[in-house]
């Protein structure tokens, strides 16, 4: 059995008598009925994860980054060279990126994830070594991966998940680098929502209107040959393995390893986005999980959450991955965790109920 497999069979339902406790308690602390609003959400799901009410107040978050390449950047879907993958692993290990800017700045650690460059790094820079191969095939043309090697790629994010949240990892951000992933993101996305080419695909780093074209006919083409060689649209792993980004197949066994933890993951943009898909898709269960940071400006993105269920905390009109919009999130998320346990009842404040 592949670990993704043992991981996905620990995951429980999310515990809904733990939400309606927690509801119940916000009706006892002191503000209107709802007033927190989308906070309020945020501390019935936290409770619902943890099974219980308060639920642990999250102090340990880490952004996971998963890299990889892509080969479907050989039909200019792109303008920027591949080589920029890993020229911003190097920044990510040197604490220079967006993302280690915004984790310092909410107290997250980062956690980089070599699952399929297409070059070699230098031996002092300090990510994980988990590559399944030397970036993917070329989805316009041949399947992304094979089922085996999607297999070990969701094995490696619950491999991650498992070493964070047993070494005392309480909040997982979802993070990733790859130039050209946000058309296999879409790919994916179309297949697992049912939704249109048109409707989820988008910009990536804000090509032009040709170069834009051009990738509306990539992805479409991607799915007539995925599905022509036989994928099956309800089967993550099937889709995965014609259509997927191998970073995208990391978050998703990242999702499923924090879920087999009762760990929440925030979910970033597009590519997070599907990999959260793919995971529902796998293990159903795991979904309950997964808490949205932000929305990207990427359509797929809100196609995505749609599908999954799951509302937005930020809206800053980004697009930049990484993991950026959803480590905003996390001090949205440890509030939420520390009003349902710190703030004061309308009882022990003395205060008069309406």
């Amino acid at each position: 059995m592949q670990r993704y497999e043992s991981a996905g069979r620990e995951v429980v339902p999310v515990d809904e008598e733990a939400r309606a406790e927690a509801a119940r308690r916000q009706l006892s602390l002191t503000k209107p009925p709802g007033a927190l609003g989308m906070l309020e959400e945020v501390g019935n799901q936290l409770s619902a994860i943890a099974g219980r009410c308060p639920p642990p107040v999250p102090v340990t978050p880490w952004v996971v980054v998963f890299a990889s390449d892509h080969g479907v950047l050989a039909e200019g879907v792109s303008p920027w060279p591949q080589e920029v993958t890993g020229q911003m692993v190097r920044n990510f290990a040197r604490g220079g990126a967006a993302i280690n800017v915004i984790a310092r700045t909410v107290g997250a650690s980062v956690k980089v994830v070599d699952i399929g460059m297409a070059t070699d790094l230098p031996g002092e820079v300090d990510v994980v070594k988990a590559r399944v191969r030397n970036g993917t095939g070329n989805i316009a043309r041949e399947q992304a991966m094979s089922r085996e090697e999607a297999s070990v790629a969701l094995d490696a994010g619950v491999a991650v998940a498992h070493e964070l949240t047993g070494g005392g990892a309480d909040l997982l951000v979802t993070g990733d680098m790859g130039i050209g992933n946000t058309t296999p993101s879409a790919a994916v996305i179309a297949v697992l929502t049912g939704s249109d080419v048109a409707e989820v695909t988008g910009r990536g780093t804000g090509i032009d209107d040709d170069t834009f074209s051009r990738k509306l006919e990539v992805v479409r083409k991607a799915l007539s040959r995925a599905t022509s060689a036989g994928m099956v649209r309800s089967d993550g792993l099937s889709v995965l393995g014609q259509l997927g980004g191998l970073e995208i197949a990391g978050i998703a066994g990242l999702v499923i390893g924090a879920a087999s933890r009762r760990v929440p993951v925030l979910i970033d943009g597009v590519i997070a986005a599907a990999g959260a898909l793919v995971a529902a898709s796998i293990c159903p269960a795991a979904g309950g999980y997964c808490i949205a940071g932000h929305l990207s400006v990427e359509p797929g993105a809100r196609a995505a959450l749609r599908s999954l269920g799951l509302r937005p905390l930020l809206d800053l009109s980004m697009r930049l991955g990484e993991g950026t919009g959803a480590a905003l999130a996390v001090p949205i998320v440890g509030a939420a965790a520390r009003l349902l346990c710190e703030m004061a009842t309308f009882e022990s404040a003395g205060v008069a109920e309406v």
